[in-house]
């Protein structure tokens, strides 16, 4: 008899990205309804700049080509949200923009007011390119432009 798990013909993966995605819809829906973050939560949302769906400007493309993370904290403006993602607009290096980003291509949620995390995996065909990070405590540091970027850094806790 063989010990190997039978592969599933339902995609149990799949759903379960779905459904957590879901999660950062209505907690985005949630700011969009009032307009303001509730107490110290604020967001750090990592995607991937070059994924279907994606509309942010060129110079961010450039400078991130892969992915990317933005603050949802103070200076934030037109949050909207729909079924499948989320619009908002924010400054980078002092010039206002506007980014579109579909639920698909976002990476990681993290809250760090209260320690919320959530990872997301790639598509299998994407997987090499957009490994997942291995830790969920994520060590953010602002990026000294004045920009709502931050670098985060997703190493394996010692």
């Amino acid at each position: 008899m063989s010990e190997e798990t039978p592969e599933s013909l339902i995609p149990y993966d799949e759903i379960v990205q779905e459904a957590l995605r879901a999660v950062v819809g209505r907690v985005l829906s949630e700011v969009a309804a009032t307009g303001a973050l509730p107490g110290g939560h604020h967001f750090y949302i990592t995607f991937r700049t070059q994924a279907p769906g994606v509309d942010i400007p060129g110079h961010l493309t450039e400078r991130f080509p892969d992915e990317m993370t933005i603050v949802i904290q103070h200076r934030f403006w037109d949050l909207k949200v729909s079924n499948d993602g989320f619009s908002v607009g924010l400054s980078f290096g002092g010039v206002p923009s506007t980014l579109i980003i579909p639920f698909s291509a976002v990476t990681d949620f993290v809250d760090p007011a209260v320690e919320f995390s959530l990872k997301f995996q790639a598509n299998e065909d994407e997987e090499d390119e957009f490994a997942p990070a291995q830790d969920d405590a994520p060590v953010a540091e602002p990026v000294e432009d004045g920009s709502n970027v931050v670098s985060v850094d997703f190493t394996k806790k010692k």
